[in-house]
């Protein structure tokens, strides 16, 4: 597929975590219970950090992934989709374990989805699978943060910190899912999160809600000098930290949007952060809001073309 941006490639992004085989249920009309109703079964590849990478590639960056999969016919279909998009995969493959598969059920009415998660060898990436080479010369490492929890992805996810660390590299990270995340109650969500002191912060307003117990979200500064609050079709909430510090917010920006008709939102947040991500970054990382504004155009219309386009299915074979 022809990349969606015809800029050089100059920005190179390395993602860490999940690449994943999503089993899409789809049906026409509501579920009834004990008989079956008319609908799609679809495979695609999927994981909300290979969705991130994939997009970043087709808008124009270098995007490389690091991720694990197993050593079965869903995890080389998976890397070989990838690779055909333009992403470099560095994948380990841990024996005796399964490509992770993700069950959706998309809801006919809203789009939403529901989902039940075999994350398999996704979960099985370790510390000694990174090399400290591949963090050199890179504008920013992403993570979603499914790869900052458990063992041993979450060592793995915070040994790629510190060699981005050590690289100059900045780090994002998307909150991705308030239930795992918050699985372990709110406080040590929030000291994972702090312990990555990440330079941008991405969340949904539901997840943000979720994280900080309390519906304004000004207190992510206290987490990340930047931070993103999606709000889906309605645009984004952006908050940048000002000379004061995390207390007093610099920049407060409320981007909307033009709304779009939705079928099914999957991917849309992963593409919104690699639109994102490819324009700040170009930008150099600036806090203007202009900067910022145009960052969270350019993630919107990567989300609108996410949502819009049909999802190409996996070929297995």
């Amino acid at each position: 597929m022809p990349l969606l941006s015809s800029r050089p490639r100059s920005v190179s992004v390395l993602v860490l975590g999940d690449l994943a085989l999503d089993v899409v249920l789809a049906p026409a009309r509501p579920l009834q219970r004990g008989t079956d109703v008319p609908g799609a079964v679809r495979l695609h590849q999927g994981g909300s950090a290979a969705n991130t990478a994939r997009w970043l590639a087709r808008l124009g960056a270098r995007a490389s992934l690091i991720c694990a999969v197993g050593r079965d016919g869903a995890g080389r279909a998976l890397v070989a989709a990838l690779r055909a998009d333009g992403v470099h995969v560095r994948a380990a493959r841990p024996a005796g374990a399964r490509t992770a598969r993700i069950g959706m059920l998309v809801n006919p009415a809203t789009g939403e989805r529901s989902f039940v998660a075999e994350r398999g060898a996704a979960d099985l990436l370790h510390p000694a699978d990174l090399e400290a080479r591949w963090f050199r010369g890179v504008a920013a490492l992403h993570l979603p943060a499914y790869s900052l929890m458990g063992a041993p992805l979450g060592e793995a996810g915070r040994a790629a910190i510190a060699f981005a660390r050590a690289a100059g590299t900045r780090v994002s990270v998307d909150l991705a899912s308030a239930g795992p995340l918050l699985a372990g109650g709110r406080a040590a969500a929030q000291a994972v999160v702090r312990g990555v002191a990440p330079d941008l912060l991405f969340t949904n307003q539901h997840e943000a809600a979720a994280f900080l117990g309390e519906h304004d979200p000004s207190r992510l500064l206290g987490f990340a000098p930047v931070a993103i609050v999606k709000r889906g079709a309605a645009g984004a909430t952006v908050l940048a930290r000002g000379p004061g510090g995390a207390t007093a917010p610099g920049v407060r920006l409320e981007v909307a949007t033009r709304p779009f008709v939705v079928a099914d939102t999957t991917g849309a947040g992963d593409a919104f952060d690699a639109g994102f991500l490819a324009s700040w970054l170009a930008a150099g990382a600036a806090t203007t809001p202009a900067v910022l504004r145009r960052a969270v155009v350019a993630g919107h219309r990567a989300a609108a073309r996410q949502v819009g386009a049909p999802r190409p299915e996996l070929a297995l074979g």
